[in-house]
């Protein structure tokens, strides 16, 4: 027997605002029945696959993610990086290389970091 992840559960304080920033980056719809206001709300990343959940609560994030998401672009990962600094990602660090390995650190407009790998692209180009 073994667990299957169901979503990914994510504090905010405005959980529809927020999933509709994921969406944006996703490319994939919120849920058709979430509204402005509602306390809690979805992305779906994949017919039958984990959805994002976003749930409002009281408290503002104040410290670093334990957990966070990394994002594979299907474009490059520095034309990635500059639409979603466009959409209200924030830049947080840089971890990319100058061979082309490594990521960049981005967080979403509650402070939420996630990363940005490189893309297959990217990838193919470099050789590894």
């Amino acid at each position: 027997m073994v667990s299957v992840v169901q979503n990914v559960a994510i504090d905010c304080v405005d959980a529809y605002e927020l999933a509709r920033f994921w969406s944006r980056v996703t490319g994939r719809p919120q849920h058709p029945q979430d509204r402005p206001g509602d306390p809690e709300t979805q992305v779906l990343l994949s017919e039958g696959g984990p959805v994002l959940y976003f749930t409002q609560v009281p408290e503002p994030k104040t410290i670093k993610n334990r957990i966070h998401l990394c994002l594979r672009p299907e474009t490059s990962r520095e034309r990635e990086v500059e639409r979603l600094l466009g959409i209200g990602a924030a830049f947080v660090s840089d971890h990319r290389n100058p061979d082309g390995s490594g990521w960049a650190v981005l967080a979403d407009p509650e402070g939420n970091e996630f990363c940005v790998l490189r893309s297959d692209s990217d990838r193919a180009a470099s050789g590894s």
